[in-house]
């Protein structure tokens, strides 16, 4: 044995044969580290674990929440409301700062919980070889050179180079999303092995499925594949989301709006004679009027209205505005097991020497005959699997997923597995070898001893001498084996696992099974695809959202996949690009043409982040979905993070914004549809919100410069921002949208919550608005001579009626007049009737009247409040011509 190295490392160990390793690690493999040599390691490399993230101050996390443009807005309209004596105003916005401050500081504060959950891998327990004795001891004191001894059940606790490995499988889907458990073996491999193709390294985290064997350490803690990918999660920053962006870029231009509106309303009081202490009253009741303190509570409502609704689809959202931010998305990046497909193996094949059977997933299969029945026997009884209850067969099954797989299909035939073996007992067992790829299992039935045979079909052909034909075995030669070779070859490039199935009879229960066989026939399997995920699919495109598959799983299945969902369009031949070739592009630095590919397999989590950031910075918003460990950097990076709640982990649904509870791929387009109306329902509010605020601001700011009588007192400014501010404006965000969200396509990230012209409608709304409150109290004064009491409150009237109504102008363009989705909101009639109610109450309930300084207006009065307030109704279609001339969209 060589001395000890400085450090025993070794770059890429799975190039190297296992005497290598040993002798690159200075440890003797059949006896472990000696307690000297531990103690230096220990020193060296330090625990086998994840290293210590410094967490962020809870202070530091509270104040970042407050830095928002809307919230400082916020702050300053409480500051303002307490300077005009508004308490409840005051509070009522403070609650709302509050409210959203709670829920930014929650949504951080828990996505520090999921670096727990990846420094939970490291707490087990396993069994190491030292000083020649085997103890078990807690993973957290493994070095590398230490010998680990494993059995079906471990978990991995770092990673390991395999010396043995006895029939050995690893489930590594939480790291690499392979499907299937991978076989293990000790022969080294190509130094450009990717992930996904090193059989002899056992990885930290995995679980050892089946079999026994031994390793030697070679990385621990942060240098071990889940350090890399701990050390991804706790650097990916997620990107600020789409609603925050729009929100915050609105709120900065109400900052300018609201300061020079205020000096400007102040200095022409002041300038037209007003008294100065009325002149700034008005300006600050003007300001607080003008700020839509109500935006982040409303906007808060619609979002938390729009996460009940999808909780009810079977989707969990962990943060409100990942409702919206799926409403603008253009990319979705999914992976293929469990979201696309069913996660189980099914057999929907069955080649035999005269027939090509189609085997339904329930029910009888169509063309089954004799040899069928034979085939799916023989292959029953040469299996270690278990489907468990009948009941419960998913919940209690056991095994390999193929195994299962065939004897699923056998019991929709009638054939039981323990039936069978107690029919046909079982003599002894051929196990099956990584090398050889095919097992035996021997049986004795009335006719004497036979061996059931399944395996890889260019393992299991050239050991056969003949074919089963119906009821006679027929002589297979050279070219029949190799034609059976080529339906073989046919079937795995639709993208189907293939087995054949082979029987022989023998003379006693030791004559060796793998000679003169005779095949039965070929066996094709596949995950199928899930109900109802082809015609979401269809919705995306329908909506211009792009569906990009990006799994670990083979290139072949991966087509066939994105064959059978519509991924790709039928006819077309699928272009996948795998790992390898994906390197290469990435390397190359040509990476545009990818942002066509709509099929990547086995693809590696770091480029998994590099397919996020290319769609990211082609300004694309990107949904990804995923469920293991390996999934984790990719879920906080992309725009929203979809998790898979039956079977993904822990770090994968707190990386995650959205939970699917039911891992459907239709929840996703559901919540597309309902992040869509949502999006539309802010957008809907903010121009209501707007022209009435600013309606209100025209018409104080016209009288003045007319040198005409307020048409409107401070009180009552403040009294029509509490009423007409909140109840239309929260029966807006609640509503269900305009149908047909899912035939355009989505928003650009770049587009505001209002553009151009959104603008100048409001602008318009607003004018027309104050243009008939003021020709109302003008005819009110001039005409029927009110004086100057009766002529404010015939103005106060105008605004709150015409406000009201206005809210029936805020449907879709291609809303019908009657029939749209405002009138067939029941909360908009709600909010109307509680808004009249404190109409009236301002009018003819007399404390209020007294303070608000209302008197009745009698019955020529309500007359010209009628007519003048639904003016606008009336010419709003006009405006929304003009506003699409002037602006178009």
């Amino acid at each position: 044995m060589h001395a000890a190295p400085d450090d025993p490392r070794l770059v890429k160990p799975w190039m190297h044969p296992v005497a290598h390793v040993a002798e690159a690690l200075a440890v003797d493999p059949s006896r472990g580290l000696a307690a000297d040599e531990l103690q230096r390691r220990r020193k060296l490399f330090g625990p086998n674990v994840f290293r210590e993230t410094k967490p962020r101050p809870a202070l530091s996390i509270l104040l970042a929440q407050l830095r928002s443009i809307v919230v400082l807005l916020l702050f300053a309209a409480t500051g303002l409301a307490l300077l005009m004596g508004d308490t409840v105003e005051a509070m009522a916005i403070a609650v709302v700062v509050a409210l959203n401050t709670a829920l930014g500081f929650t949504t951080e504060w828990r996505a520090t919980r999921s670096m727990e959950s990846l420094r939970s891998i490291a707490r087990t327990e396993t069994t190491v070889l030292r000083g020649g004795r085997a103890e078990r001891i807690p993973a957290s004191g493994l070095v590398p050179g230490d010998v680990v001894l494993l059995e079906a059940g471990d978990v991995i606790p770092a990673d390991l180079r395999l010396q043995e490995a006895a029939r050995m499988q690893a489930d590594e889907s939480v790291l690499t999303g392979e499907s299937l458990p991978v076989r293990k073996q000790v022969d080294a491999v190509a130094a450009e092995a990717s992930l996904l193709e090193r059989p002899n390294i056992a990885f930290g985290g995995t679980a050892l499925t089946r079999g026994s064997g031994s390793g030697l350490v070679v990385a621990t803690g942060m240098d071990t594949e889940f350090g890399r990918i701990f050390d991804q999660v706790s650097t990916a920053q997620p990107r600020q989301t789409p609603l925050e962006k729009r929100l915050d870029a609105l709120g900065k231009r109400l900052v300018w709006l609201v300061l020079v509106m205020a000096v400007m309303l102040a200095v022409i009081g002041v300038l037209t004679g007003r008294d100065i202490a009325l002149a700034i009253e008005v300006a600050i009741a003007l300001s607080v009027a003008a700020i839509p303190e109500g935006l982040p509570i409303v906007a808060t409502i619609a979002l938390a209205r729009g996460m009940w609704r999808m909780a009810r689809r079977n989707a969990l959202i962990t943060r409100l505005s990942a409702v919206e931010t799926l409403g603008a998305t253009s990319v979705i990046l999914t992976d293929k097991t469990g979201t696309l497909t069913e996660n189980r193996m099914t057999v929907t094949r069955v080649l035999l020497a005269d027939a090509d059977i189609v085997f339904q997933s329930e029910g009888d299969s169509s063309g089954d005959t004799g040899v069928t029945h034979r085939l799916l026997e023989r292959a029953a009884l040469c299996c270690n699997a278990s489907l468990g209850d009948e009941a419960e067969d998913e919940k209690h099954a056991t095994g390999d997923p193929t195994e299962l797989a065939l004897l699923a299909a056998a019991a929709r035939l009638g054939l039981d597995r323990p039936a069978l073996l107690a029919a046909m007992p079982e003599l002894r067992e051929e196990p099956f070898s990584a090398e050889d790829k095919r097992m035996a299992t021997i049986h004795r039935d009335a006719d004497g001893v036979f061996a059931a045979v399944k395996g890889a079909p260019e393992s299991v052909l050239p050991l056969c001498r003949a074919q089963q034909e119906g009821e006679a075995a027929v002589d297979l030669d050279d070219a029949g084996r190799q034609h059976w070779l080529q339906r073989a070859d046919d079937l795995a490039a639709t993208g189907l696992r293939t087995l054949a199935v082979a029987e022989r009879r023998l003379g006693s229960e030791q004559d060796p099974p793998y000679s003169d066989l005779v095949l039965l026939g070929l066996v094709g399997m596949e995950d199928p695809p899930r109900k109802g995920v082809k015609e979401a699919i269809e919705q995306c495109h329908a909506a211009g959202v792009n569906v990009v598959m990006v799994t670990g799983d083979h290139a072949a299945t991966a087509a066939r996949i994105a064959l059978d969902t519509g991924i790709v369009a039928e006819g077309q031949p699928p272009q996948v690009v795998d790992g390898d070739a994906l390197q290469q592009v990435f390397e190359s630095e040509a990476t545009d043409e990818l942002l066509d590919v709509r099929v990547f397999a086995r693809v590696t989590p770091e480029q998994k982040l590099k397919l996020i950031d290319l769609h990211q910075r082609a300004d694309r918003v990107v949904a990804m979905t995923g469920d293991g460990v390996n999934d984790a950097p990719a879920l906080k990076k992309a725009d929203i993070g979809v998790a898979m709640g039956i079977r993904g982990t822990a770090i994968a649904r707190e990386s995650a914004a959205m939970v699917l509870q039911d891992d459907e791929f239709r929840t996703i387009v559901a919540a597309i549809a309902q992040g869509r109306a949502i999006f539309s329902n802010i957008r809907k509010f903010v121009v209501y919100l707007m022209s009435c605020n600013i309606s209100e601001v025209l018409v104080v700011v016209l009288a003045t410069v007319a040198g005409a009588p307020l048409p409107l007192l401070p009180l009552q400014i403040l009294f029509l921002n509490l009423v007409t501010d909140v109840f239309p404006v929260l029966a807006l965000g609640v509503g269900t949208g305009a149908p047909g969200a899912m035939q355009h396509p989505p928003r650009s990230p770049r587009e505001r919550v209002l553009m151009r012209q959104h603008w100048v409608l409001i602008g318009l709304y607003a004018a027309l608005i104050g243009a008939v409150v003021l020709g109302a109290m003008a005819v009110g004064r001039l005409v029927l001579g009110f004086d100057a009491s009766k002529a404010v409150t015939v103005s106060f009237l105008t605004l709150a009626l015409a406000q009201m109504w206005h809210v029936f102008n805020i449907r879709e363009d291609s809303g019908r007049w009657l029939r749209n989705e405002i009138t067939g909101n029941p909360w908009i009639w709600a909010a109307l009737g509680l808004c009249s109610a404190l109409i009236a109450a301002a009018v003819y309930f007399p404390p209020l009247a007294a303070v608000l300084s209302l008197v009745h207006p009698g019955p020529d009065g309500w007359l010209l409040v009628a007519l003048a307030s639904v003016l606008p109704l009336l010419l709003a279609p006009v405006l929304r011509r003009l506003a699409r001339r002037f602006a178009p969209p």
